[in-house]
């Protein structure tokens, strides 16, 4: 049914059958029943509820609506077509296992190789025997030799087959990016020259702009953007000197790029990348037909979590999943057990066959383009975009991105971010599966060979929470249970979860019906810990909350938690010594519990 014209103008879509305000009173409906709308609140305050906001500021609307897209057009769309390559990683200095993995890789699914050459991997005299057996014409190899890039260049070069390399074949320097990982080379500029070089000869791909690197510090998407941007700039601008104009220069560059289980932040991403590469080398009087980019994406480091590690393969599939409807022209999935050391056949086995399921079952390589057209996909690339070419204005008015990174002012940017992002994980706004919420305190972590020095530089997300938990304590809480198990089980599961986010366990004995049983329980065997948690409904707090803290404070209780929030209704906030509930500084309370145990 068509709408009438007053209705049209607020409709979700041209011709939709229901308006926005039908939309906007059913969600606020929702919000109302779960306490994130008041009574009186319009019903278009929903928009304000539920827009979310990404580290780089940009609004994320809750609907996707066409009047976002309205005079945007769509941009970023992939030039691949059919299956991706799957890129294994190979980090290993025991060279006879690594050529053992990458055999098997190759053998399974895997179509190209990314190597680790230097510190942290393959010794580069040791490079042929690591690639034995493999066919260079055939399978793509990339480097990755951050401390000496010439010389692995040379030696990949020096193994050229008589048919020629793969395509796709890259030699991987990325000085700039090096200088992130550890020792900056020396002159930055002569590696481009000289390695272009060896690449033109060899009749491969030279460089990769890896944006990984400033990823993996905590750089926001948009930082990673613009990163990349004015780094391939700053190749281009070398090799233009060199002689070598940026048409013929652009492809010898690839892109790499971070994906993380933030799904829709991701696919714009890779969207963005593709606009703006295109963008720059437009400026640089690339002909349209030679301003194609291939981009390499990665699944983020720094999400993953060394405790409860099979979460990452959570976080690794739905990051998979990103990169591939973002159009990747390379995925590498991070072995889940990447944390802990030098991932196993097993770990690596469910890495590469996260991409063979999204191809080859979920069919999401058959369509080039699967989240184009979505609106709010359109609009996220826009913004994104937008971000990110600001982010290299911000980098150019510095001087260019070496400059940026002496000066510091690139690095303060980051570091800003990073100091949100510290905030919000430590609020648990920004939740982590296994580790702020839902830990397994009790858990056997697998155990791995460590990695070798010279692995690259990591931020983790969960760094904070994972400190807490390298550090065990020995106490426990008691949590003193106040009423049936339906009165006190969600604040007793809440105060349960958290605090194993803090490494802290709990003794909990059950229902107690009035303030003698609690302390009857507490003063047992089992009990007489010094830190107490109260956990309840609001009624009984606010009937016997006061008068069991006095009891237990009696009977030896050292510091007492309110499980909720105290005040009127509840219990006296002079009563108790601390309280938690959703929305506290995890990371604080988890500390001050700690140092009363």
């Amino acid at each position: 049914m068509t709408p009438p014209p007053d209705a049209e103008r607020l409709a979700l879509a041209p011709g939709a059958r229901h308006t926005r305000e039908e939309w906007e009173k059913a969600a606020a409906a929702v919000l109302r029943k779960a306490g994130r709308l008041a009574e009186g609140d319009p019903d278009s305050a929903v928009w304000a509820a539920l827009t979310r906001t990404t580290l780089d500021g940009i609004d994320i609307a809750p609907l996707g609506t066409a009047d976002l897209v309205e005079r945007l057009p769509s941009a970023g769309a992939p030039a691949r077509a059919g299956e991706w390559d799957v890129r294994v990683p190979v980090a290993d200095a025991d060279v006879a296992t690594a050529r053992r993995d990458l055999l098997t890789d190759l053998e399974n699914g895997a179509t190209s190789l990314w190597l680790r050459v230097g510190p942290g991997g393959t010794a580069v005299g040791d490079l042929p025997a690591l690639l034995e057996g493999v066919l260079l014409d055939v399978a793509p190899v990339v480097l990755d030799a951050p401390a000496d890039p010439l010389a692995a260049a040379r030696a990949l070069g020096s193994l050229r087959p008589e048919a020629g390399f793969a395509p796709g074949t890259n030699l991987g320097a990325d000085p700039v990016g090096a200088g992130l990982r550890g020792p900056a080379a020396a002159d930055p500029a002569a590696v481009v020259r000289e390695v272009a070089g060896v690449a033109r000869e060899a009749g491969v791909a030279g460089f990769v702009v890896d944006g990984t690197a400033l990823h993996d510090l905590g750089a926001s998407d948009a930082q990673e953007l613009g990163y990349v941007l004015a780094t391939a700039a700053f190749h281009l601008r070398v090799l233009e000197e060199a002689g070598i104009a940026a048409a013929e220069a652009a492809p010898l560059l690839e892109l790499r790029l971070a994906v993380t289980d933030e799904q829709f932040t991701s696919i714009a991403k890779l969207r963005a990348a593709r606009r703006l590469w295109a963008r720059m080398l437009e400026l640089c009087g690339v002909p349209e037909d030679g301003r194609a980019v291939r981009l390499h994406a990665v699944t983020s480091r720094p999400m993953m979590t060394r405790y409860d590690p099979w979460v990452n393969m959570l976080r690794t599939c739905v990051a998979a999943f990103a990169a591939g409807a973002g159009g990747a022209d390379a995925v590498t999935v991070l072995p889940f057990d990447e944390r802990l050391g030098v991932p196993d056949a097993f770990g690596r086995r469910i890495a590469r066959n996260t991409s063979a399921l999204l191809i080859s079952e979920s069919h999401l390589a058959r369509v080039a383009d699967p989240a184009g057209g979505a609106w709010a996909v359109e609009k996220l690339t826009d913004d994104l975009a937008r971000a990110g070419w600001d982010e290299l204005g911000l980098v150019e008015e510095a001087g260019g991105v070496l400059a940026a990174l002496a000066d510091g002012s690139l690095r303060a940017r980051v570091e800003a971010v990073v100091a949100e992002r510290d905030r919000q994980v430590a609020d648990r706004s920004r939740p982590i599966t296994g580790l702020s919420e839902f830990p397994n305190l009790h858990e056997t972590l697998p155990e791995r060979r460590p990695h070798a020095e010279g692995a690259p530089r990591v931020r983790p997300y969960g760094h904070a929470f994972e400190a807490l938990r390298d550090d065990p304590v020995h106490g426990k809480v008691f949590l003193a249970s106040m009423g049936t198990v339906a009165a006190h089980t969600a604040r007793a599961s809440f105060a349960t979860n958290l605090l194993a986010a803090g490494g802290i366990d709990v003794v909990n004995l059950g229902a107690h019906d009035d303030t003698a049983a609690v302390v009857s329980s507490y003063t047992g065997p089992d009990g007489g810990q010094p830190v107490v948690c109260l956990v309840g409904n609001d009624k009984a707090y606010a009937a016997w909350g006061a008068e069991l803290v006095a009891a237990l404070r009696d009977a030896g209780a050292q510091w007492v938690v309110l499980a909720g929030r105290p005040g009127d209704g509840t219990v006296p906030e002079d009563v108790v010594d601390d309280w938690c509930a959703r929305g506290v500084d995890a990371l604080a309370f988890l500390t001050r519990t700690r140092e009363k145990l």
